[in-house]
């Protein structure tokens, strides 16, 4: 009997044991799932925000989160942000639909989930025609290809028009802005990374007529923007360009990193009167005219960063005919470039200010175009390897008529420079030269130079004025019709 009680109890522990192995073998290992979200619908340039928070491991084990695109609408350059993370986000720059792949893993496996988002296109604003309270126009559509407002007719800014960075207006055929004066103002400020954009409906050259500026505010301001596609009508007279400074008012408008390109006239056109109150390094390209057409008296404000060249209809800072204004307390200074943009003298230019010029200028005069320094001075000195030049617009003799100097001040020099292509007609007392030193006391001091190819003498010195002894060994002259030097 106490033998069978032995037995019996051995047999019910090895089922016992046998039991709790049976159960350990039958213990299921955990399953992470993947939950990618709901569906969304959307605007282009909203910031969307994935959740895969719904996602799980049924033993409540960490897993790890990755997100990627399957399938973006076409032309979409769009990445995501945080992509290994639960709420990874990202900006559509299309409209159309965009699925997104989830997949949760860890080391007992992963699994895959996919959402939907559908992005649709915001309709942009309508401009009033005419803005008459202040008004502040804010960017819509974080993509600079889609217009955050249009303009459908001419629109009249009668109030201070703020425009942030990134706001793209897109104008109807034709159309215009306007920046009137008593109460009028403009600030555009736009930044690197979100430029203010202001194009025509369609993207040609010509579209839309462009802006006029007759405001005189010191505030008005283009900070980073880009205007394209105007000149498809006279702004004013027969002239062509994106913006238009007035002088009616004496408008004022500062320039700061702003680009003018693919336009049917000028970028830039300045009245004389109107006043660049601010500018540095802006851009003009692929301009059917100049890229800047502006008064003599505003050329000292422009800066040797801004970039004049490339594809304009004349590579040039073209300056009309216009004067010099007389200023005893201040100097006038002409900088060059660093693209070795010339300046280019259309018909005359005369000077009664004190007016430098510094090395590496370039002066080209157009055909038969005049020169005189009435009073004041001209300063023009050189160095041997950055040479002052004023020379024809094309590169041949007797092209433009020649320089004329009255003032009696000694501060007239010209110093390593290069003068040629004048005398394409008498400039004074029958006379064809490069330069002329007329009048009485007129003064003038030339050294380390070369005068040449004049259609008569390279210099004229009248009876009354006078020039350095030493003029005809000091200097190089070739090429000139009539001699070196007349002295009288």
């Amino acid at each position: 009997m106490f033998k069978s009680k032995r037995t019996l109890l051995a047999a019910v522990s090895f089922a016992l044991l046998l039991g709790a192995c049976e159960d350990k073998e039958k213990v299921t290992p955990t399953k992470v799932t993947a939950a990618a979200g709901a569906d969304q619908n959307v605007k282009v340039g909203d910031l969307v925000t994935l959740d895969g928070g719904g996602s799980s491991d049924s033993g409540n084990k960490p897993f790890q989160f990755r997100w990627a695109f399957s399938q973006k609408p076409a032309g979409s350059n769009v990445t995501l942000n945080k992509p290994t993370e639960q709420n990874a986000t990202f900006t559509p720059d299309q409209p159309g639909d965009y699925e997104l792949e989830l997949t949760v893993s860890n080391e007992n496996g992963e699994s895959k989930d996919k959402v939907l988002v559908t992005a649709a296109i915001i309709q942009p604003i309508v401009l009033e025609t005419n803005i008459k309270a202040k008004t502040v126009l804010t960017d819509r559509i974080n993509n600079p290809a889609f217009p955050d407002y249009i303009v459908n007719d001419n629109v009249a800014v009668n109030a201070e028009l703020e425009i942030k960075p990134g706001v793209v207006i897109a104008f109807a055929r034709d159309t215009r802005l306007e920046v009137n004066d008593k109460g009028g103002v403009l600030i555009a400020k736009g930044d690197s990374l979100n430029p203010i954009r202001l194009i025509g409906k369609e993207a040609s050259k010509g579209y839309w007529a462009g802006m006029i500026v007759r405001s005189a505010s010191s505030a008005n301001l283009l900070e980073w923007v880009e205007v394209l596609h105007t000149g498809s009508k006279a702004i004013y007279s027969t002239t062509k360009a994106a913006v238009s400074l007035m002088s009616g008012s004496k408008a004022e408008l500062a320039l700061k990193n702003t680009s003018f390109q693919d336009n049917a006239g000028y970028g830039l056109y300045v009245q004389a009167g109107a006043i660049l109150s601010g500018f540095s390094r802006n851009v003009f390209k692929n301009n059917a005219e100049a890229g800047i057409s502006l008064d003599a008296t505003n050329v000292k404000n422009l800066d040797y960063n801004s970039v004049f060249t490339g594809g304009n209809g004349r590579n040039v800072v073209e300056v009309y005919a216009s004067a010099l204004r007389k200023n005893a307390t201040e100097e006038v200074v002409w900088n060059g470039f660093k693209d070795k943009t010339p300046y280019r003298i259309l018909e005359s230019l005369s000077s009664d200010a004190n007016w430098k010029l510094m090395p590496g200028v370039v002066i080209e005069m157009s055909r038969n175009a005049r020169m005189s320094i009435d009073d004041g001075y001209i300063n023009a000195v050189g160095t041997e390897a950055s040479k002052i030049v004023i020379k024809g617009a094309e590169n041949s003799a007797a092209y433009w008529r020649g320089m004329i100097c009255f003032s009696t001040s000694n501060l007239n020099v010209f110093n390593f420079a290069e003068i040629s292509g004048g005398g394409s007609s008498a400039l004074v007392s029958g006379k064809k030269v490069n330069i002329a030193v007329y009048g009485s006391l007129a003064n003038m001091q030339i050294k380390n130079s070369k005068i040449s190819g004049s259609g008569g003498y390279g210099i004229y010195v009248n009876y009354q004025a006078t020039i350095n002894g030493d003029v005809e060994t000091a200097n190089t002259f070739t090429d000139n019709a009539e001699g070196k030097i007349l002295k009288e």
